[in-house]
């Protein structure tokens, strides 16, 4: 069972709004077993929508397409869907005591020509009606194919398809159960962690796909079932996810949708009632922001001190004079003392401090853009490393913040 998603809207093409219908309609249709076999923009103009949905009919059982649907001149989808399925626009009563009724409870202006027009409706359709706008939405039939067309604002098409779409297509359609299970890795990449898994992935059932999802400094793992006896699948799941566990269990931090590694360190901490404070310069904050991202982190987590400029360095983290001199900033000897000075400062039993170059320029020290130097102080010492994250700044800045955490975790690990 696949669908294909058709977003209508040259603001889409010229990135002025962000096409967020399609991943939700994606995941709403991916609840239900139906799969999405592709997403497709388009402008607002009537031959390229109609070439989009001949082609759609071609791939796809299902067609929603969004956009489109407002009452001004540039709002071609009912016209086109009218040529594309032979069909005239009627006048819905139901749909147009609708609109008149949200115009007299909640606009302002009174009713025009123009709103009553959105009553207007595909004499072969099924209307879906919309609880949240003036547009209804359209369900068409051809060629044993479902089209649907939907408003184009988030919550209205978002009511439309919990409300109406999907409950229709549970109805019409025996699906698949389709299962995820995400797992979530730190510190290794992508093609290392592809050599681990080669044989094991070669032996996956036909029905069962795993695919590596990379970001800066993490590797999600997804295994995907698919089949229609689930009892089957979810057996089959469990047993390929404590396999996938056991080859990854060094750099496996959690499930996706369970704790990430900022919840697993506060949880922790909590634990053995530790608390810990960040020392930052080139990530500016980021790490502290991470933990802090965590409901409950003020029980653990004491502040932060961004030392960006060198004078707080020295004044505020009591780094020497001395030590810049003959280091320069970004340097182990610097770090360290970041550290020390911040974990004296809040008196905490960790700290993490960070001093690197993400660029775009060398500034005043000898190391390259991209060398970053991170400190993990415990209370049975300190671990210094230093790493090469390359180019550009943002990239610097996000991979060092994941690797300070995880150097955290392994650190607490090992120390509580």
């Amino acid at each position: 069972m696949n669908a294909e998603i058709i977003t209508i809207g040259d603001e889409i093409l010229i990135g002025q709004i962000v096409d967020t219908n399609s991943a939700f309609i994606a995941q709403e249709l991916n609840k239900i077993g139906v799969s999405v076999y592709q997403i497709t923009s388009v402008q607002d103009d009537k031959e390229h929508i109609l070439k989009s949905l001949k082609e759609a009919e071609e791939n796809a059982d299902i067609i929603i397409i969004t956009g489109g649907l407002g009452p001004t001149k540039d709002d071609i989808t009912k016209h086109t869907l009218c040529d594309y399925f032979n069909d005239t626009l009627v006048l819905n009563e139901e749909v147009l005591k609708h609109v008149e009724n949200l115009f007299k409870n909640y606009v302002s202006t009174p009713i025009s020509d123009i709103n009553r027009q959105q009553a207007l409706v595909p004499s072969k359709a099924l209307v879906l009606k919309n609880n949240f706008g003036t547009a209804p939405g359209m369900l068409m039939e051809k060629n044993e194919k479902v089209f649907i067309s939907l408003p184009g604002v988030p919550y209205e098409m978002e009511g439309l398809i919990t409300g109406e779409v999907v409950p229709y297509l549970q109805k019409k359609y025996n699906r698949p159960y389709i299962m995820h299970r995400t797992l979530l890795t730190y510190g290794v990449g992508e093609s290392a962690i592809a050599e681990r898994l080669d044989s094991w992935e070669d032996s996956l059932p036909k029905n069962i796909k795993l695919a590596y999802l990379p970001n800066l400094g993490k590797v999600r793992l997804r295994l995907t079932a698919k089949g229609f006896d689930e009892n089957l699948l979810i057996s089959e799941m469990l047993r390929l996810e404590k396999e996938l566990v056991g080859y990854v269990k060094d750099i496996f931090v959690g499930f996706e949708g369970e704790e990430s590694i900022e919840t697993l360190i506060g949880k922790l901490l909590v634990a053995e009632h530790k608390t810990i404070a960040t020392a930052e310069s080139c990530t500016g904050g980021n790490i502290a922001s991470m933990i802090t991202s965590v409901a409950g982190a003020s029980q653990y987590f004491v502040g932060s001190v961004v030392s960006y400029n060198e004078r707080i360095k020295r004044e505020v983290l009591g780094v020497s004079e001395k030590t810049i001199e003959e280091h320069s900033v970004v340097s182990a000897a610097v770090v360290e003392q970041m550290a020390r000075g911040i974990q004296k400062l809040y008196k905490t039993d960790y700290a993490i401090a960070v001093t690197g170059n993400a660029g775009p320029t060398k500034d005043n020290t000898d190391k390259s853009v991209g060398v970053v130097f991170i400190s993990i102080l415990t209370p049975d010492g300190i671990t210094t490393k230093e790493f090469n994250f390359g180019q550009p700044r943002q990239k610097v800045i996000e991979r060092a913040s994941v690797k300070a955490l995880e150097l955290l975790r392994i650190a607490l690990l090992n120390t509580l």
